[in-house]
């Protein structure tokens, strides 16, 4: 038998790595239907399915813990919130755990440590405008040679061996490439606010990195640094090509860029995962917004390639197609998760973009041509001083919306007539938009002397970064949605070189402690992709106990009402799986399971935590696992694994 060894790594980054020699190397399969989790959404079309049925309807509600890890003690700082979803291949898990985003390979029937790897990147680390666990590794083979990569706090690029997590010596300078290099509008900062959580994008021997940036409701300032995508070779780290989602002069888009902020302003990067066909050799880029969440004054004009789905290809970084989603986007609707590749049966081979806005636009993947018309309608114009808006914008004309869009006093909360009328008196002195593309307003001196436009989504969707699943079988996609109003409100920037961004101090009203709008407030729909028509939609929770048992619906029955989260969704050949996810109030410990047909829930099972990390399933020594990263509640992260007894 062989023993644990404890080997130091040359690499300047690593520290200590553990070794352990597990059986399941001599396993085989890469992919969804051999009973692995390959990619972090499943495989590289981000369909969240598996074909896995051992767990079905007859059994699932006997599912029990089958083992759980602890991230307590992988930190300098306990990890609360971890968002990653694990990678399995081969009987082993590639994980992302503590505040550092350290790496370790766990066996998938055990949760048994393999080996951990973890960056020490100093000062880069601190000025990080994304620490954390990040949302997961990528995976690369050629053969007998496996490696697993990733994106640090500090961003780097690093490739490791995965069978024991020993940075790869061929690989940029003994395992990492420096993501800083090379990089547009970097100079001029004390920090460079750039890096990733998301994994990096592996297709056709080819890593692509898309990059992220701070929060931008209120910038430091109107220049940023350029949200460029990389491609590089996968076995030697080596540079391939650069995609200018800001377009230089001579390049297509310059054009939608009206003056010289296509000069200084930055961001437009790809913060959400990617997705690719590997056959076509087409990598899809879901783009971000340009500087200003809140306010694009300085880059008047549509600004290519921000908020755009744009494909690419990806051996070379030349753009095949694109389609601009929102333009001159000021209201944090940037593209949120990966594009969803599939071959629905009615023969047509598409992409389907899930947007905050509570859209799914779907293209020929191959020609970027819509499969149902986008309409450019008219939208209202911004009264903000300086600030630049598209007369119109694109509205797909299939499918429906799957969230709420726009908000008027139709949508106020409604349980009885004394709340209805307390909400009207909250909403005085604020704008409503009953046209999804309200601009924002000001927080003083507005000519009708409001304070803000209540808006329908909010910044966090409609859909986010958990995007959603679909099943390959039926072409039936189940996206999960959150109804959240926010306030669209801007005032003067003394801080920075903007002359607006978000304003403080105004506050989405409440009704004695409930939302300003009716329920539900989270939601999952099914919508046919061949048809575009709905199948479904059910709450995503039950009504929690802060509406329940509020003094204003005393004696009044409520219905399920579901929570404003961000749930996790996969699906497999026989089921729908659901959690309450994280990133809003009211959300608790449950996992569900339901009819993948009508929503009809078929079992609850109980958590240890909130659910935080996306849900995977997978298939080790013969059994079925569910698995995902729970936490919240002053409790450490851990990843927890189900399966039948």
């Amino acid at each position: 038998m062989l023993r644990p060894k404890r080997l130091i790594s040359s690499f300047i980054m690593s520290a200590g790595v553990l070794i352990a020699a597990p059986s399941a190397w001599s396993q085989a399969g890469t992919d969804v239907y051999a009973g692995d989790w390959p990619d972090y959404n499943g495989n590289m079309a981000a369909q969240r399915y598996s074909p896995l049925d051992q767990i079905n309807a007859d059994n699932v509600d006997s599912l029990e813990i089958a083992w759980r890890f602890s991230t307590q003690n992988f930190g300098p700082t306990a990890d609360f919130n971890n968002p990653s979803t694990p990678l399995e291949i081969d009987g082993v898990l590639y994980v992302n755990i503590g505040t550092t985003r350290n790496i370790a390979a766990l066996d998938a029937t055990t949760g048994q440590v393999l080996w951990l790897w973890r960056p020490q990147e100093g000062a880069r680390f601190d000025s990080a405008p994304r620490k954390g666990a990040g949302r997961g590794v990528a995976f690369w083979a050629d053969g007998d040679t496996q490696r697993v990569i990733d994106i640090t706090p500090g961003f780097f690029l690093v490739s490791l061996d995965a069978k024991t997590g020993i940075p790869d010596p061929n690989f940029g300078d003994n395992g990492r490439v420096d993501l800083f290099t090379g990089l547009r509008n970097a100079t001029g900062f004390d920090d460079i606010d750039i890096g990733s959580s998301a994994p990096p994008f592996v297709m056709n021997d080819v890593v692509v990195v898309g990059p992220a940036h701070r929060v931008g409701m209120r910038p430091r300032s109107k220049s940023n640094v350029k949200g460029d995508v990389r491609g590089f070779d996968a076995r030697t780290g080596k540079l391939l090509w650069t995609f200018h989602t800001i377009p230089e002069r001579g390049e297509i888009g310059f054009e939608t860029w009206l003056d010289d902020g296509v000069e200084f302003t930055g961001n437009a990067g790809v913060w959400a995962p990617m997705s690719g066909d590997p056959d076509l050799g087409i990598v899809y880029l879901p783009v971000e917004s340009a500087t200003g969440d809140r306010y694009g004054g300085d880059r008047p004009g549509d600004n290519l390639f921000a908020n755009a789905l744009v494909a690419l290809d990806i051996k070379t970084g030349e753009r095949k197609w694109h389609f601009q989603l929102i333009h001159h986007d000021i209201w944090d609707w940037d593209n949120p998760a990966a594009p969803i590749l599939a071959d629905l049966p009615n023969g047509k081979k598409v992409v389907m973009q899930v947007t905050k806005q509570s859209w799914v636009y779907t293209f020929d993947r191959l020609t970027g041509e819509p499969v149902w018309p986008i309409e450019e309608r008219s939208v209202p114009m911004s009264d903000v001083p300086g600030e630049w808006t598209s007369p119109t914008q694109p509205f797909p004309t299939r499918p429906a919306p799957f969230d709420r869009q726009g908000f008027t006093e139709d949508d106020l909360v409604d349980f009885t007539p004394e709340i209805l009328a307390q909400a009207k008196e909250a909403i005085k002195g604020f704008r409503l938009s009953p046209n999804l593309y309200t601009p924002p307003s000001l927080a003083e001196g507005s000519p009708d002397g409001t304070v803000g436009v209540l808006s329908l989504p909010s910044a966090t969707g409609g859909a986010n970064w958990e995007g959603a699943a679909l099943d390959p079988e039926t072409g039936i996609i189940y996206i999960p949605s959150r109804t959240d109003v926010a306030v669209l409100t801007v005032g003067k920037d003394e801080s920075s070189d903007l002359a607006y961004s978000q304003a403080f101090g105004v506050r989405v009203p409440r009704v004695g402690g409930l939302p300003i709008v009716k329920p539900p407030y989270g939601r999952i729909t099914a919508i046919n992709m061949d048809s575009g028509d709905h199948v479904f939609q059910i709450a995503n929770a039950d009504t929690p106990n802060e509406i329940s048992s509020n003094r204003l619906l005393q004696g009044i029955d409520i219905p399920r009402t579901g929570v404003p989260t961000r749930s996790g969704v996969f699906v497999t050949k026989t089921l729908l799986f659901s959690g309450e996810g994280g990133g809003g109030p009211w959300a608790s410990p449950i996992f569900r399971a339901h009819d993948k047909m009508t929503g009809e829930i078929l079992a609850e099972i109980e958590l240890p935590n909130n659910q935080t990390g996306q849900p995977f399933t997978y298939e080790a020594n013969g059994k079925q696992y569910i698995a995902m990263f729970v936490g919240g509640s002053g409790s450490a992260a851990e990843l927890v694994a189900y399966a039948l007894p």
